[in-house]
């Protein structure tokens, strides 16, 4: 009887022929293509498109190739569609920041004393205008998209201030999200215990958020309700709002 072997689980910083595989599949699945570099490194842009894989498919979207993961990737198209999920450097219906967030994927910190001059120059955007990637960065990051999207930031390099930004806006993919955790307080996420980033994806349970200062990098990272408390939703107030998603 053939039995058919299913690939270990796969998740950020794993590496080897098995996440070549995926990226592979990853780029025949989704539409339009990811353009993936077969790397076989399981990097944060290959987490990026495994939750977007995830979420067109209806599985839970955690980034992590599993059982069931690799399951819809190697169904057949006939039998499990994967619904046309927009590259995330055209994503026509996303805000600009959000578009010119998305190609940030993948900066991070530098180790030791050296310090990334792409996180540098988010600071420039800010009056604070930290010389090292150590401060923490999440509205350096979003200062940095919104500005080079055309927009007025707040220039601040607190959190906390882009709750007042703008107008309050519902839930939808790239809402800035100001999101509050006490236990946060001076950590190398946040000094106050606030942080901010785009909205990817909102459940009853979670906040998905793109965001900077993530692990210490640009990427997605979930947010549990049960620790995190939502301070707002903003949008520009000069940017069109796309109806909320029913």
């Amino acid at each position: 009887m053939h039995v058919r072997v299913v690939p270990p689980t796969l998740r950020l910083g794993k590496s080897g022929a098995d996440v070549r595989t995926l990226q592979s599949l990853l780029n025949q699945r989704l539409q339009p293509v990811p353009r993936l570099e077969i790397s076989g490194r399981f990097d944060e842009r290959t987490e990026l498109f495994v939750r977007r894989f995830q979420s067109a498919t209806g599985l839970e979207s955690d980034g992590v190739c599993g059982r069931n993961t690799w399951n819809a990737l190697s169904a057949p198209a006939m039998q499990t569609p994967a619904p046309a999920v927009p590259d995330d450097t055209a994503v026509q219906s996303d805000p600009p920041w959000m578009r010119i967030a998305l190609r940030e994927v993948g900066q991070r910190e530098i180790a030791g004393a050296h310090h990334n001059p792409r996180i540098v120059e988010y600071h420039a955007s800010t009056l604070l205008r930290a010389r090292t990637d150590e401060v923490p960065w999440c509205a350096s990051f979003v200062n940095w998209c919104v500005r080079e999207a055309g927009f007025k930031g707040t220039n601040s390099a607190a959190a906390a201030s882009w709750a007042r930004w703008g107008v309050p806006c519902e839930a939808r993919r790239g809402a800035i999200a100001v999101i509050y955790n006490s236990t946060a307080r001076n950590s190398s996420l946040s000094t106050t215990g606030h942080h901010v980033g785009f909205l990817m994806h909102e459940t009853p349970t979670h906040l998905e958020l793109l965001g900077g200062n993530q692990a210490d990098s640009v990427k997605v990272s979930r947010y549990a309700r049960t620790s995190w408390t939502l301070k707002a939703y903003r949008w520009a107030p000069e940017a069109a709002q796309p109806a909320p998603t029913e």
